[in-house]
């Protein structure tokens, strides 16, 4: 009788429980608000940004007047010449799991773009590493807009001379991922046979002249119309995946660093060397597509059954880092990287430039060039 009174008793505390937190998820959710609402002000000081109020498509961002942000002590405030977009910045479309960090109702972080570059305005009174007039590129949440405050300590840093302002603010999110996956994560070395799956798209543009700074024979896998521009950013081979399937062929590498999640664990473990590494960096070009479910159960799949083989499939998340981000200068100053871009829009043009990004078929960076 004293279990089943416990249990009784552990039923409705249960119960209690879910009520109450469904109570508070759904006033959170009618109270969740941001600075588009109303009653807001004017700002003071004003400057162009992209914000998007509301949860859903590009047609939700507007090009709006917000306050020009001001520099503490140890920001830069950088005028933004260019901006470029990314994957992440689909995140307007506010999926549900994702809402509980974002804002249930509405976006808790109405400003978009991370990517930049530009010239500092000013700096703050303990910042010695820049002054007024430096050229730089970077990354910070809200790049979207006519200026940017930014830690001087953190990811930003001088714009190699040999390259615009589009170049440079094609690279952070981008190149970062590449370098972190191949090097970090890849454990990537000079010699070794190198495969990029999704060699033309804005990550694969970087992995593929990256693997190359490290003196590795590469191979890029991409569609016909993307075969000579992978090989003109230097891979040694290029695979075209509409007239052969690279996990089909007699060549074994010592690292994949697959973009695209469209071939199985097995697949791609038949061309592994035995200690080779196959880094999973994606799961094919932006936006939902119709394989995407599919393809992310397939990595995840991949990541467990690789705990019990000799050759290891490794997933990961970028982070920007100011060493990193010295690392790429280095290599577009020395011409070892040269940022490949599509596109080019104007501010006004940011919901066409992420259509375009989310059809999955970009050759390189969309990027926003806000002098036009």
């Amino acid at each position: 009788m004293k279990i089943k009174l416990i249990l009784k008793w552990l039923a409705r505390t249960i119960l209690v429980g879910l009520v109450l937190a469904f109570l508070v998820g759904f006033v959170a959710y009618w109270r969740s608000t941001n600075e588009c609402d109303p009653n807001t002000g004017s700002p003071t000081n004003p400057m162009k940004a992209v914000l998007h109020c509301e949860y859903g498509g590009p047609e939700v961002l507007k090009v709006e007047e917000v306050e020009k942000p001001v520099p503490n002590d140890n920001q830069v405030l950088v005028k933004v010449r260019a901006a470029a977009v990314n994957p992440l910045d689909l995140t307007i479309r506010g999926l549900l799991l994702l809402r509980p960090l974002s804002g249930l109702r509405k976006p808790k972080d109405t400003r978009l773009g991370v990517d930049y570059a530009g010239t500092v305005e000013t700096v703050g009174k303990n910042v010695t590493s820049f002054k007024p007039g430096d050229e730089v590129f970077g990354g910070k949440t809200g790049a979207f807009a006519e200026y940017v405050c930014v830690l001087a300590d953190r990811a930003v840093v001088l714009k190699p001379a040999n390259r615009t302002f589009e170049q440079a603010a094609s690279v952070p999110v981008a190149a970062i991922t590449a370098l972190q996956g191949l090097r970090d994560k890849g454990k990537i070395q000079p010699g070794q046979k190198v495969l990029i799956n999704g060699a033309s798209g804005g990550v694969g543009t970087f992995a593929v002249q990256i693997a190359k700074s490290f003196g590795t024979e590469v191979t890029g896998v991409c569609s016909t119309r993307n075969v000579d521009l992978v090989r003109s950013i230097g891979a040694d081979h290029v695979i075209d995946y509409t007239k052969e399937d690279f996990t089909n062929g007699a060549q074994r590498y010592d690292l994949i660093f697959d973009l695209i999640g469209n071939h199985s664990f097995s697949e791609r473990r038949r061309i592994l060397n035995p200690n080779g590494i196959c880094v999973m960096a994606g799961v094919g070009g932006a936006g939902w597509h119709d394989d995407f479910a599919k393809r992310l159960g397939g990595e995840l799949n991949a990541y467990v059954m690789s705990r019990f083989v000799r050759q290891k499939f490794i997933a990961y998340i970028a982070e920007f880092n100011k060493k990193d981000m010295m690392v790429l200068a280095d290599l577009m100053q020395s011409g070892k990287v040269t940022p490949v871009i599509d596109k080019t829009y104007k501010l006004n043009e940011t919901p066409d430039a992420l259509r375009y990004l989310e059809q999955g078929h970009a050759r390189g960076k969309v990027v926003i060039n806000l002098e036009k």
